[in-house]
């Protein structure tokens, strides 16, 4: 395996919204977000991405494959659901990169992809002139019928990376659960850093 992380902008970018549309629906799948997307919904979603000047998709490439990506964008750029909990914190949207996801397919992690994945969004903010970085990640019960017995959260990845939970900054998206007939309104919890 020859893996390689390289940051995409402009043209790179948008030639690489399919391969991260189909990561996020296989990788997102399973726990905690438990989604069942589709590929016409991905391409809606993305178009963020396409739109922002100011977006990035960092692209872990096995060969010539996409195998893992992380998509940023200034947060004013981004979906409208998530910028009311931001304001309510006095932080300026100008001021946030927000890093829409990270997702890797499991064969892998383990080899320090994540932690590139976070380098370069940080790199990113900062070229933009950005102060903080901030991400969601979605709030499931502890008693959720379909989480698994042995499963170890990212907290502490986050955390070693400087991250903390934004007190009070809970995002709601729609989404479809794989367990469902119907989508449904999920919390999101809003995590940030000063870079």
């Amino acid at each position: 395996m020859s893996l390689s992380v390289r940051a995409l902008t402009g043209a790179e970018l948008e030639a690489a919204l399919d391969d991260m549309a189909r990561l996020r629906i296989t990788v997102f799948r399973d726990w905690p977000y438990l989604y069942d997307g589709t590929l016409d919904y991905e391409r809606g979603y993305l178009q963020a991405y396409r739109d922002s000047p100011g977006a990035l998709l960092v692209a872990a490439l096995d060969g010539d494959r996409i195998v893992g990506a992380s998509t940023s964008a200034p947060m004013e750029d981004h979906a409208s659901e998530f910028a009311a909990p931001v304001r309510q914190s006095g932080l300026a949207l100008e001021n946030i990169l927000y890093g829409a996801e990270s997702v890797l397919l499991p064969e892998y992690r383990g080899r320090g992809i994540g932690h590139r994945f976070f380098d370069l969004r940080e790199v990113h903010a900062r070229a933009l002139g950005r102060s903080h970085v901030a991400f969601c990640s979605v709030i499931r019960p502890e008693d959720h019928p379909l989480r698994p017995e042995a499963y170890r959260g990212n907290d502490a990845f986050w955390q070693k990376r400087g991250y903390a939970p934004l007190p009070g900054a809970i995002a709601h998206f729609t989404w479809r659960d794989i367990d469902q007939p119907t989508d449904s309104e999920k919390p999101l919890q809003f995590w940030m850093r000063e870079v």
